[in-house]
């Protein structure tokens, strides 16, 4: 029987690390971070970009206790095809797209990667795919975009682009996201798709806010949010792992769900909560979310 870790990963915090710095790069792999992104895009300037593509590949290429993906350029860029014809190898885990504003944009890059994947011999799907949304037009075509049809299992926001796009302040306590984080929400869980992955924030200064933004997230129902300095991991991760309180409830509402049920109810009171299939749903998800990292932890 597979393990809990094999079925479902946690995947709470997407750290960035920019391809062309190797100390940064070597270092990053050993914050705690579910996932990587070596970054061949925003952190990367314009005369490096070539050279860093075969950087982050030999990066990847030693065992890394989490996940390893490459954000390349946008598709509107002179570096994105050549991007992806290097980076579609099978030492990469996933590849994170920014700049997405369409349907089409995930349909062109899903079948650039599956080209590229029979020609080399890899399996056909098995390199990820990322997108990041961060233009009001990505957000206004969110719902296709979330229903294309592609190798896609989530999407991700970013707010940093989102703000400037739409020339709105970017403020601590964040209340100009509510609209696209509840479109983010909704249209991925329409689709089908995983839970959505929050923006970075990018005050390192600014504990108390970004602590707010985390669980911010968590409210909204992301799985887990881009970070941009290994600070953050800790903060992340704690914040989208169930406490033990938590966990202890959800496995009282399983326990005493399944012992009513037997009996013949499906609608019980657990310390004062009303339970009935949806809030057990709800616990198991909790239990297997825990069960999962604390597994991964054990590695």
């Amino acid at each position: 029987m597979p393990s809990a870790a094999e079925t479902f990963r946690p995947l709470r915090t997407w750290l960035f690390a920019p391809g062309n710095h190797p100390r940064k790069v070597e270092k990053v792999f050993q914050t705690g971070a579910d996932a990587v992104i070596l970054d061949l895009e925003d952190a990367v300037a314009i005369a490096e970009k070539e050279a860093t593509r075969a950087r982050v590949l030999k990066a990847l290429k030693a065992d890394q206790p989490c996940l390893g993906f490459i954000r390349v350029n946008a598709l509107d860029t002179d570096f994105a095809l050549g991007d992806l014809e290097a980076v579609v190898q099978p030492q990469v885990d996933g590849i994170v797209l920014p700049k997405v504003e369409s349907p089409d944009d995930l349909v062109k890059t899903d079948e650039i990667i599956t080209r590229l994947e029979k020609e080399r011999g890899l399996p056909e799907g098995g390199i990820d795919l990322l997108p990041i949304i961060e233009t009001a037009l990505g957000v206004h075509n969110i719902d296709a975009i979330a229903q294309s049809g592609t190798r896609v299992k989530r999407l991700s926001f970013g707010a940093g682009d989102f703000t400037k796009d739409m020339g709105i302040k970017w403020s601590g306590e964040e209340q100009e996201l509510i609209y696209p984080r509840s479109r983010f929400a909704l249209a991925s869980r329409v689709a089908g798709l995983e839970q959505p992955i929050d923006t970075v924030f990018i005050d390192l200064a600014d504990d108390e806010h970004f602590e707010m933004s985390v669980r911010t997230a968590l409210a909204f129902g992301f799985q887990g949010k881009l970070c941009i300095h290994p600070k953050q991991v800790p903060i992340v991760n704690g914040v989208f792992t169930p406490t033990d309180t938590e966990l202890e409830q959800a496995r009282a509402v399983i326990a005493a769900f399944d012992e009513a049920e037997a009996s013949g109810s499906a609608s019980i009171q657990v310390n004062g909560y009303f339970v009935d299939y949806p809030i057990v749903e709800k616990a198991q998800r909790v239990v297997k979310l825990a069960d999962a990292i604390a597994e991964l932890a054990s590695c």
